[in-house]
């Protein structure tokens, strides 16, 4: 159900943005918005893992400084059939983690050293687990998609909004409609962003379920991200940024009340609890 949830979510982003684009500028403006879609994913397809990793000041980790977190990793890409992501460090002390990558065999795992000190052996493996979950069902190239596309709809609003969406003189003769043209510069972007969060909180649900198959004991990932949510309200990511809050295992800038709308993860407490309604089901 998620899957399909996701496939009819960007499917809704895609319309929404040639929607816009030919509100905007009819023909001129629906060619405009389908050549700034494509270039913007071509960029972010190629290299977005770099942008993502430098944005965080991330270093890869050799692994004789740590092998027991390369250790892990490895059995459990093992067990997942992909490749072994390289591992990176960010150096925050707020716990947290993401994974980037265009594919199996171009990924990253990135973790902060405040999580590598936080969680035990079991936590961290469930949280790598989520991360290769995401990597195995190719979530990183599709989340960076959606990114990618409500981020060109936020650029063709602001270019409408300057232009004042006006048509071509020869689009069949027809003048820019002010009502369509105001209702795409507001509401399209604020559309375009709750659709990307719709998509990510998705496929998070689905890295979970991933990761707790993948080491066979959904609590370690619950209890981490347990740990990390209470953590993350008390020590503040640097480099937090909306631009990666997606990425992220848990969104490093998540507000209380009525912001879990416009929140890139579901609500932790659901998480934990689907993940404990696995374990009992385990027998755990």
């Amino acid at each position: 159900m998620n899957r399909l949830k996701t496939a009819m979510l960007l499917a809704t982003l895609t319309a929404l943005m040639l929607w816009a684009g030919f509100a905007l500028g009819g023909q001129q403006g629906l060619l405009t918005a389908l050549v700034l879609a494509g270039l913007m994913n071509i960029v972010s397809y190629w290299w977005s893992d770099r942008i993502a990793l430098r944005m965080h000041r991330a270093q890869q980790i050799p692994e004789d400084e740590t092998p027991e977190l390369h250790e892990i990793l490895r059995t459990l890409a093992k067990r997942a059939d992909i490749p072994t992501p390289k591992l990176y460090l960010i150096p925050e002390q707020a716990p947290n983690a993401f994974a980037t990558g265009r594919n199996p065999q171009h990924a990253a795992v990135a973790v902060t050293a405040g999580l590598t000190q936080l969680l035990t052996r079991d936590e961290i493996a469930g949280v790598l687990a989520h991360e290769l979950g995401h990597i195995k069902n190719r979530d990183t190239l599709i989340m960076t998609v959606a990114a990618t596309l409500a981020g060109a709809l936020t650029m063709l609003a602001r270019f409408g909004m300057l232009t004042g969406g006006a048509r071509s003189p020869d689009d069949r003769g027809r003048g820019s409609n002010p009502l369509v043209t105001m209702v795409a510069v507001m509401l399209a972007p604020v559309a375009a962003a709750l659709i990307q969060m719709a998509i990510s909180r998705s496929r998070e649900f689905l890295a979970d379920d991933a990761g707790a198959e993948l080491t066979g004991h959904p609590l370690g990932l619950a209890q981490a991200l347990r740990k990390i949510s209470v953590a993350g309200r008390q020590i503040p990511m640097q480099s937090g940024s909306p631009a990666t809050a997606h990425l992220f295992i848990m969104n490093p800038l998540s507000g209380g009340g009525w912001t879990s709308l416009f929140s890139t993860h579901p609500p932790v407490e659901q998480r934990i609890a689907r993940l404990e309604a696995m374990a009992r089901r385990r027998g755990a």
